[in-house]
């Protein structure tokens, strides 16, 4: 009979664990080895353990709000600027004699600068000074001969006219008489009549003259004298005034800062040959809210940031603006600055600060812990402004505050929280409501702080 084949299971060999003892079978319990293998997969799966997952926990720095006081810190930025300020500017064309002071000299309010060529403005002064001369010496003629020399003339026609006046009636009553007795006749009576007429009216015109020259000619031969002198003071005033438009004088203390011409160049009228500022104090002029302002007053302590400085210099309020700017609607301010070694110098652009109102009892938290709402956060309003804080379970909620006056580093709460509330400081954004929190720092953090430098290992060992 021919030989029947055996059958036998040919077995792929598999990488999982226990492979190595199934190979070592013999072959006669190869038909049982799927079923081995099912076994000892679910035992190898069995045998693993379920890791639990552990609940995230987020770590934070927190503090308590404290009580104390705060103050509101105005800034705005500002440039220098003097005292007092003179740009002299001559009123005459003329070149430049000679300069008396350089830039950086110390000068007093009046005080000789420059000169400009004059010759031609002193002769014209000196001539007008003798037509002044003449007119004040005619004045004195008219006022004490000329104008009393005609009222005496007046006065003794008057007399004279009067006196014959008088003889002539006398004469017209004697021939009166005479003719009445018959002794004389008739003509000569006519003829003392006739002369009494004439001296009448020498008479009447005497008495008129008199009283002209009494009443209107004196007073008018005043003021016409007068205004002769009037007039010629005037002319040599205007020319000493000419002449005194050459002196470069000025007109406050201070320090010459600018002097753009030299000695024999032409200084044309109205254009500075020289400028004086007063830098014993400075000015430091800013623009506010008007909500701001109001906080303020008078001598209301300030500082400046100066560059090039390192340490803030004090400043105090010296003007508030009664009335807004009509272009930015803002307050302008003036911070005086004093300034006795001059140190500081005009033009310089600074960054100021003004003290305003304060609060001597304020709840503060840093300004770190402060966040905003974001726009489209079911949150609430947007802008609004809220704190995360931590309940005595361990997790985060959220709070919404008030908040009054705010600095660089603090900021007062008015409602929302209280001083027992511990107000998360660090590590609170984005955190959402409800999570676990740890104060303190992360564990990873803390071992990179404790691992030694790289390359340092190998050394040490």
């Amino acid at each position: 009979m021919p030989r029947q084949a055996s059958s036998s299971i040919q077995l792929t060999p598999r990488k999982f664990p226990g492979a190595p003892f199934i190979a070592a079978l013999p072959r006669w319990v190869g038909y049982t080895m799927p079923v081995l293998i099912t076994a000892l997969a679910l035992l190898s799966s069995g045998c693993k353990k379920t890791e639990a997952t552990p609940t995230p926990e987020v770590y934070v720095q927190a503090a308590k709000p404290e009580q104390g006081s705060i103050s509101e810190q105005i800034t705005a930025d500002a440039t220098l600027a003097p005292l007092a300020q003179a740009a002299i500017s001559p009123k005459v064309t003329a070149p430049v004699r000679k300069f008396l002071v350089q830039r950086g000299a110390h000068v007093k309010a009046g005080q000789l600068l420059a000169t400009l060529e004059n010759s031609d403005l002193a002769a014209a002064a000196l001539d007008n000074k003798g037509a002044y001369t003449s007119a004040q010496a005619n004045y004195e003629t008219a006022t004490k001969s000329t104008v009393p020399e005609e009222y005496t003339k007046a006065n003794l026609d008057l007399i004279q006219t009067q006196g014959a006046l008088t003889l002539a009636k006398s004469i017209v009553t004697a021939r009166t008489e005479l003719f009445t007795q018959g002794a004389i006749p008739g003509r000569d009576l006519d003829t003392a009549k006739a002369s009494l007429l004439q001296a009448q009216a020498a008479y009447d015109i005497a008495k008129q003259h008199f009283d002209a020259v009494k009443a209107v000619g004196n007073q008018a031969s005043l003021r016409s004298a007068q205004g002769t002198l009037t007039s010629a003071q005037g002319k040599y005033l205007g020319a000493e005034a000419q002449l005194s438009y050459t002196e470069i004088r000025s007109p406050i203390d201070g320090v010459v800062t600018d002097r753009p011409l030299f000695n024999g160049e032409t200084a044309a009228a109205g254009n500075p040959v020289i400028t004086v500022m007063d830098t014993s104090a400075l000015i430091a002029k800013l623009h506010i809210a008007q909500m701001q302002a109001q906080q303020l007053t008078l001598g209301a302590a300030a500082t400046i940031k100066v560059p090039g400085l390192p340490d803030p210099v004090p400043a105090k309020v010296s003007l508030i603006s009664p009335a807004l700017d009509p272009g930015s609607t803002t307050v302008e301010v003036w911070l005086r600055v004093e300034n006795p070694k001059a140190t500081l110098k005009a033009g310089t652009p600074v960054r100021a600060t003004i003290t305003g109102r304060t609060e001597p009892n304020a709840t503060l938290i840093p300004v770190e812990a402060i966040q905003t709402v974001a726009a489209g956060s079911a949150d609430g309003t947007p802008g609004s402004k809220f704190v995360m804080t931590i309940a005595p379970d361990g997790t985060a909620h959220k709070h919404p505050v008030t908040l009054g006056i705010v600095t660089p580093d603090s900021v007062q709460v008015l409602s929302g929280i209280t001083v027992n509330d511990m107000v998360i400081t660090i590590g609170a954004y984005s955190l959402e409501d409800n999570t676990k929190v740890k104060i303190g720092t992360p564990p990873d953090e803390k071992s990179d702080t404790a691992k030694p430098a790289a390359g340092k290992d190998a050394d040490d060992k």
